[in-house]
């Protein structure tokens, strides 16, 4: 009996033992395993705006008068918060002689399509020029007394957001009298991928200057490269343009922009919806103005009420003093938990064209057309093309353009 308790308690020892040495074995790994994902582990480099690179370009502007270019969203990032372009160059004693305004004003509280009013920044005293107002592009008079211009501004990559048409014609202006441009380089929120239908030439506007796509997949930065580059100037001209570039971003990051590019839009999901809702503005379907969910969700009065259970009302709010269906009950979708897209979706706008009551209320036509960028567009939707088929004509004009792109990409 003692024998077999001694060969027992040997066994169960060993058995122990055995354990032990496993467990401590797998400890060993799991701890190693951890020191080698900690050491191959790089946390992602901050992205850092143009602006910000105060190193790359304040010489330039020393001793020089400066027009600058600018909006809301033209700021220089801290540790907390941020301070305004033109406020940190008044303190680095740059001479900013005038600053010009775009779309929905330098403050960025102007209305989509409201004229933008000349007059003086209360804060630094400083001469405001309306660049949507009776004109859009810098005079020989408002350029008379500048040295440089530093254009600042946040761009989504959609072509019929009118900053890059801004740009164009402050570059076109520039060119004409010799000035020279500084552009401080903003990432494109939509800028990892290309789509929509290109625009055509006898359709461009101040909502598309040029044969783009809807989706074009640039930055300021290189946008204005290829404008220079591909003759896109009045005569061929070229501007003399600086770029400093951003610094730590790439075409495949996700940009979370800190500061809403204008009044309506207020976040990330709606700047990613903008490029599809935004077809909703030639149209008579309200896209979210005078709501708090601006490009995203759509409606109108005159969608049929039994194929929707989503409805709201628009009413005057911060962006849309006077927001299209004002008061009516609109029928239509919210899309606010849509999953990000990387693409141009038509879906919702055929969706609205089929289920409306009355199809002759739909479309605005001449302000569809500036906003497509082509007739044809409409008239696939009223023909009753799908979105597949519809795509499939973008894609020669979309081939061609991503060609001449490649020559200009920076990041």
């Amino acid at each position: 009996m003692r024998l077999l308790y001694v060969i027992k308690s040997t066994v169960f020892i060993w058995l122990l033992t055995l354990s032990t040495c496993k467990n401590q074995i797998k400890d060993d790994f799991l701890n190693q395993d951890s020191k080698i994902a900690k050491a191959s582990y790089t946390a992602p480099k901050p992205i850092i705006v143009g602006a910000n690179r105060t190193e790359k370009y304040l010489a330039l502007l020393k001793g020089k008068s400066i027009a600058v270019v600018a909006n809301q969203t033209s700021v220089i990032f801290k540790k907390e918060g941020h301070t305004h372009l033109v406020d940190s160059l008044l303190q680095l004693d740059v001479k900013i002689k005038k600053v010009f305004a775009p779309e929905h004003g330098f403050r960025g509280k102007v209305d989509a399509g409201e004229k933008v009013k000349d007059g003086i920044d209360t804060k630094t005293q400083i001469p405001l020029i309306s660049l949507y107002g009776k004109n859009r592009k810098p005079t020989s008079a408002q350029l008379k007394d500048v040295d440089l211009v530093v254009f600042d501004i946040q761009d989504v990559g959609v072509r019929f957001y009118t900053y890059i048409a801004t740009l164009q014609l402050v570059m076109e202006s520039c060119a004409d009298h010799n000035i020279p441009v500084l552009i401080l380089d903003r990432p494109n929120p939509n800028a990892n991928y290309i789509d929509g239908p290109t625009m055509e030439a006898e359709h461009t506007s101040f909502l598309g200057m040029t044969k783009i796509p809807l989706v074009y997949g640039m930055t300021i930065g290189e946008y204005a490269t290829m404008i220079n580059e591909e003759g896109w100037l009045t005569n061929q001209k070229k501007a003399a343009i600086t770029i400093i570039p951003l610094k730590n971003w790439n075409h495949n990051l996700t940009y979370h922009l800190p500061l809403r590019p204008s009044p309506n839009l207020p976040n990330d999901v709606a700047i990613n919806l903008y490029p599809s809702l935004g077809l909703f503005e030639g149209t008579n379907i309200n896209a979210g103005r005078g709501t708090e969910y601006q490009f995203q969700r759509f409606g109108a009065s005159f969608l049929d009420s039994t194929q929707y259970n989503f409805y709201y009302t628009p009413k005057p709010n911060f962006g849309s003093k006077h927001p299209k269906q004002e008061g009516s009950v609109c029928f239509g979708m919210d899309l606010s938990k849509t999953a990000r897209l990387k693409e141009v979706s038509l879906i919702w706008l055929l969706n609205a064209y089929k289920n409306a009551t009355d199809k002759s209320l739909v479309f605005n036509t001449e302000g569809f057309t500036k906003h497509a960028g082509t007739e044809k567009l409409q008239k696939q939707i009223i023909a009753g093309l799908s979105e597949k088929e519809i795509k499939t004509t973008w894609q020669s004009d979309l081939q061609k353009f991503k060609k001449i792109r490649a020559k200009y990409l920076i990041y």
